[in-house]
Formats: structure tokens, C-alpha cells, sequence
């Protein structure tokens, strides 16, 4: 990064409180100065929440997306053979698929170079998932993420001060100051932590409903649409899917019993609309890997590294490679001991017709599974298992969930926090897929 050059930041925070738009020279200064420490925090704040009020031209969001990937490194990895695909997704209450994609992808042959971030909101975070596992370090050196993706094709970490910092300080900041729903943020933060790590293409799944950022549906199609855009403009082949989010995906919500239950996907006994994502992903990725020459066959694929194994022995070669126990993973239950608990029961007799995803999710935040400030630590065994699934039938007393964390004195108050997610009823419409539709080359599959 070249050296800050000197601006105005009241008059540029002033002209986006008016609705005015700031030239890409005056994003790239604004963006070099608070990665190098020379704008405070404070004044960020105030700029992302007028921005956040005002909006941002397409134009703006070029420059902010190309400035915070410039804020570091933009690593060139052609000198290691064959195609780098990653997967983002908006995130979701519950969604784990990146934990099983990335090491199911590399085991099919494709390259896996995957930044990801930590938990924004009532949603959670890859990298604080994978750091529940014992000893898992989620940083790395630029040189061994170079090794690692060379000698085990797949490697996992978050952002550093090589790579997009400027996303790094972003993304903790939006996370407390409430501008994380915002298109342009959202994109240029995916994209310049991706569009940096030096891949050819980008998997995306954008979610909509309670547990997503975007709960409607329309603002999520916006943002596939912004994204799928924008990495197109910086010579990224990208797709994007669009998700139903409305109740938690899978069973467990929260950090280890997130890996608890993609160590179940892996090892094929994992919940059917976690795995039926996951491998629409992985067929997405394998295609534009170049392994497979159509859905179809990127299906096939994805789905027999599951049924053979190969899956999760690559699951098992990035936890080692990157530090973490193969006993903790072996043995996931070993670690139920050191957890406190308390149960949901059932308030009567009934059909279970829906459990609001961002109530489950708030609560895991509650327990410990996720930041209320940037500054809070996060209790790696915090977090909510499901018992039941919407169309479930259920008699009085029976156990719904179980809420868990390091201390038990959060047990108690968060217990009356989920509860209202449960909501009962005589009908009960299942969709019947979560996949509700496909971007690419500038049209819908279904529109």
C-alpha cells in the first residue's frame, strides 16, 4: 500500500450525510487511511451509517470493493496448476455448508483457497465454527496458505494483514454500529477478501428469510444480482444461488455443535436440507473447477466423495494441517462434558409448523455463540441443538432443544428467549427445496 494521502474526512462524511457521492480517489484515501490507523474509528462509524442511510452509486462500490482489495496483498497463484474455486455465502442461521464444501470440493480435485469471516449479527461465523475445534488456528502466513493449498488443494482461514485488511477492520465495525445490511458493504466485503485470495472463480449462496441478512426475498435477488455483477467485472467467473433461510439449516446452531453436525455430513449421516445445498454448491464448484461437465455430473461427484470417504479424510488433513485434534473430530461427543445444558420443552400437544430462525439465532448470540460488542470473546461451546424440524408432531413435555454454553448462568435466560421460535399449529406447508433459484451470465433461471 502506497502512503496515505491526506483528506478531509469531515467534508467526505458530511457529503455522503447530504447524498452526495465521493470519487474513487477519495475512497481509495479514505479506505488506506483507516487500514493504516489514521482515521479513527468514530468517523467510519458516522460514514458507514450515512452511507448506509444514503446509499452508494454503482460506481462507489467499484472503487470501495477495488480499494479494499488493493488494502493488501492480491496474491497470483497460477504457478500452482489447476483451477481455484470458492464458495461465499451471506450467511444463515445455522449454515455450516462452507465447513463441509471445502474439504468435499478438494477431495473431487478442485482447488479450495477460502477466506472467510467471523459471525456478523444474529448469524454466525466459519472461522469461529472452526476454531471451536480444539487447537484449529484459522491465521497463517501468505507463504503457508500458498504451501497448504499446493500440497492438500484446500485451506481455510480468515482475513490477515496480508489479505483485504481493510475488510478485516470493516467487518468488525459494521458488526456493532448496525450497517450490516447493506448491499454495497455486503459486496464489496465478500468480494475484496475473494477477488484477493487469487481464485478463478466464485460460488455464491445468497439467502433470504428471518435467519439471513436479507430476510426479503427481492433485496436478496438484488444482491446475488450485485455480486454476480461485480465479480464478473473483475474477471471472476462467478453464479450465485439463491436460499431459503427462513427457519435454521440443519439441527445445530452455533460454533461446535455447527461442527458436531458437519462432521455428521461428512461422514454421511448429515440432515437433508444441510446436505441437499451442500452438494448443489459442490456440483456448482466442480463445474466451474472444470471436473464436471454439467450439474448432473458435479452431483455424482460430490456425492460419492461423501459415500466413499474421501470427503472426510481431506476433512481430516486440513483440521491437522491447520492445527486442530483428530480426537476432537473422531470423537466429537468427548466434548459434551464440558458443556452445561439445559432443555425446551414442548408447552403442549401439537405440529411444530415453524421455528423462527432469527430468534434461535439471537439466542445463540445470547449464549455466547456470537460478539454483542467487536470486542467479545466468543464461547466456543455455545450454541442450540434442534430436536425437531417444522411438520413434527409433538406431545407436551417432549424436548424441542437444547441450549448449551461454558457458563451456566446464561442457560436460564436464554430458555425463555427460544421458546417463542416454536410456533405450533394444525398445517404445515414444507417447501420443497430451500434452493429457490440460479444466477449467472445475467439472468434467473427461474424469474
Amino acid at each position: 500500500m502506497s502512503g496515505f494521502k491526506e483528506i478531509n474526512v469531515i467534508d467526505l462524511i458530511l457529503r455522503k450525510r447530504n447524498k452526495g457521492v465521493l470519487s474513487r480517489d477519495e475512497i481509495a484515501s479514505f479506505i488506506q487511511g483507516y487500514t493504516l490507523g489514521q482515521i479513527p474509528d468514530y468517523q467510519v462509524s458516522a460514514w458507514l451509517m450515512a452511507s448506509f442511510l444514503n446509499g452508494m452509486s454503482e460506481d462507489e462500490m467499484v472503487a470501495l470493493t477495488d480499494s479494499m482489495m488493493n488494502s493488501g496483498q492480491v496474491l497470483d497463484l497460477s504457478d500452482i496448476p489447476g483451477r481455484k474455486v470458492d464458495k461465499h455465502s451471506t450467511g444463515g442461521v445455522g449454515d455450516k455448508t462452507s465447513i463441509i464444501l471445502a474439504p468435499l470440493v478438494a477431495s473431487c480435485g478442485v482447488l479450495v483457497p477460502m477466506i472467510s469471516g467471523r459471525g456478523l449479527g444474529h448469524t454466525g461465523g466459519t472461522l469461529d465454527k472452526l476454531e471451536s475445534i480444539p487447537g484449529f488456528s484459522t491465521q497463517m502466513s501468505i507463504q503457508d496458505y500458498r504451501s497448504q493449498l499446493k500440497d492438500i488443494g484446500v485451506v481455510m482461514i480468515g482475513q490477515t494483514d496480508e489479505i483485504a485488511p481493510a475488510d478485516k477492520k470493516l467487518y468488525a465495525l459494521r458488526d456493532v454500529t448496525g450497517t450490516v445490511e447493506f448491499i454495497p458493504f455486503i459486496a464489496a466485503s465478500i468480494l475484496s477478501k475473494k477477488l484477493a485470495e487469487g481464485i478463478n472463480a466464485l460460488v455464491l449462496d445468497v439467502k433470504f428469510g428471518s435467519g439471513a441478512f436479507m430476510s426479503d426475498e427481492q433485496d436478496a435477488r438484488k444482491l446475488a444480482e450485485t455480486l454476480t455483477n461485480l465479480g464478473e467485472r473483475f474477471g471472476t467467473d462467478t453464479v450465485a444461488l439463491l436460499t431459503d433461510m427462513d427457519q435454521p439449516l440443519g439441527f445445530g446452531v452455533g460454533n461446535w455443535p455447527e461442527i458436531a453436525e458437519s462432521i455428521a455430513c461428512l461422514q454421511g449421516n448429515g440432515p437433508e436440507d444441510v446436505m441437499e445445498i451442500t452438494f448443489a454448491l459442490a456440483s456448482e464448484m466442480l463445474m466451474a473447477g472444470g471436473v464436471a461437465q454439467s450439474f448432473d455430473e458435479g452431483l455424482f461427484l460430490a456425492e460419492q466423495a461423501i459415500e466413499t470417504g474421501r470427503a472426510w479424510e481431506k476433512f481430516e488433513q486440513l483440521v491437522v494441517r491447520q492445527g486442530g485434534t483428530l480426537e476432537s473430530i473422531r470423537n466429537p461427543q468427548e466434548r459434551d462434558k464440558d458443556r452445561k445444558e439445559a432443555f425446551i420443552l414442548a408447552p403442549a400437544d401439537g405440529m411444530v409448523t415453524r421455528i423462527g430462525a432469527k430468534i434461535v439465532g439471537r439466542a445463540a448470540v445470547g449464549l455466547g455463540a456470537g460478539r454483542m460488542k467487536k470486542e467479545d470473546t466468543v464461547d466456543p461451546l455455545a450454541g442450540i441443538t434442534l430436536f425437531v424440524s417444522a411438520g413434527d408432531t409433538v406431545s407436551k413435555g417432549d424436548p424441542l432443544a437444547r441450549i448449551q454454553a461454558s457458563n451456566k448462568d446464561r442457560l436460564e435466560a436464554t430458555r425463555a428467549l427460544v421458546l417463542p421460535a416454536f410456533e405450533f399449529g394444525e398445517e404445515c406447508e414444507i417447501p420443497f427445496s430451500r434452493i429457490k433459484d440460479r444466477y449467472s451470465d445475467g439472468s434467473w433461471l427461474n424469474p
